[in-house]
């Protein structure tokens, strides 16, 4: 059942809701997509350490050591490797079993290995960062878009009732133009976020794995075009599958006695791959993040590529229809009407952009519009604004 539920609750991040399109395709990929992915992910390791066990430790056969409170302890306590055994030949005749585990000394440099308790913890706080910027871009914009929409984006409604709406929308565009820049640029904040946090996740990632995450994708990269006799395989090395573990306890004497055990990490066997893939798809998502910032400074910088996207969107004829447009409105007024453009239906968009622009540059609506259009009463349109 708490499966069930929690299946349940990754699912809603991914269905599909009708309601207004704030946000952009590559926003989506942060919240939507990787979130899913970190929250299924964690899902996953926790549901493997659950059914099967971790860890497993072989052990002689001391009366006083049991089974379940070895494993428990290597578990709470850590394992470790030892580096000078990382890179060296193994087998038979070697006297090294596996990379990273041989016999060693007091004096010998360890490499403990205590990541794997907090993986399913760092994961799902992964997905909490990764949903945050979507979170704080809906607070911010409040259902705004949602309550102007007005309906317009079903395709089939009435002529006189869509041309109204239309004409209430263009009522309250005209009215409140250049007072959407702080929405625009709250919007952007947020996509500024995104790629900070992508790149933070990066750097998190990379200290929780000691330092050995930022190459770790290219590491397994190059061992596949390698011979593996001839180097160890860097999933080994950041995630071993096999490890050591030192129980101390008392002899019959009451002195110390310390049992040098070998444990095997199953766990790690999904670690490896998780922590691969995430490394492709957070280089990816970052390149992704910045061309799309550069892109949206682009377009809030220059007016022309502004008019130009809107003319698209509109599935304007003639270029002068959006003349007034390009020229008179600001940054904010571009973004509210480029979000109406993915909510409202083509044809009511086109007409909406053409009274807007009549609007805007002081002559007189289309005379189709103009019969079709009665003027809606005062009080009405004041209701309109409130809302919006």
């Amino acid at each position: 059942m708490v499966l069930v539920e929690l299946l349940s609750g990754i699912r809603g991040l991914v269905k599909v809701k009708h309601k207004a399109d704030i946000d952009s395709a590559v926003f989506k990929l942060h919240y939507q997509l990787t979130s899913t992915m970190l929250f299924c992910f964690c899902l996953l390791v926790t549901t493997n350490s659950l059914v099967g066990d971790p860890i497993n430790c072989l052990h002689s056969d001391h009366p006083m050591l049991q089974h379940k409170v070895v494993n428990t302890y290597c578990w709470i306590h850590t394992t470790f490797t030892l580096p000078k055994y990382i890179n060296k030949g193994y087998g038979r005749g070697t006297g090294v079993l596996y990379p990273g585990v041989g016999p060693y000394n007091p004096s010998d440099t360890k490499v403990h290995h205590a990541y794997y308790q907090w993986v399913p913890f760092v994961l799902f706080l992964q997905g909490l960062l990764f949903y945050t910027p979507h979170w704080l871009w809906k607070t911010w914009e409040g259902g705004k878009l949602d309550s102007i929409v007005m309906g317009l984006s079903l395709p089939v409604m009435q002529r006189d009732a869509r041309q109204e709406k239309i004409h209430l929308l263009a009522d309250y565009l005209h009215a409140s133009i250049h007072y959407h820049n702080f929405y625009a640029i709250k919007f952007f904040l947020c996509e500024l976020l995104n790629l900070a946090n992508t790149i933070f996740n990066i750097w998190f990632m990379n200290k929780f794995l000691g330092g050995m995450f930022l190459t770790y994708g290219i590491d397994v990269l190059y061992f596949t075009e390698t011979n593996q006799e001839d180097r160890t395989d860097p999933m080994i090395v950041v995630f071993p599958r096999v490890t050591k573990c030192s129980f101390n306890m008392f002899g019959p004497s009451g002195s110390i006695e310390t049992h040098d055990l070998m444990c095997v990490l199953a766990l790690n066997v999904i670690n490896e791959k998780v922590y691969v893939f995430l490394w492709f798809w957070f280089v990816t998502l970052a390149s992704i993040s910045f061309l799309a910032l550069c892109y949206r400074i682009l377009v809030f910088c220059v007016p022309a590529i502004r008019s130009g996207l809107l003319q698209k969107r509109a599935r304007l004829r003639y270029k002068t229809g959006l003349e007034a447009i390009g020229k008179k409105l600001q940054v904010g007024d571009f973004f509210l009407l480029y979000l109406l453009s993915k909510n409202v239906e083509l044809i009511a968009f086109s007409s909406l952009m053409e009274e807007l622009s009549s609007r805007l540059a002081r002559r007189p609506v289309h005379p189709d519009l103009e019969v079709s259009l009665p003027m809606p009463p005062p009080e009405r349109f004041h209701l309109i604004n409130e809302n919006a």
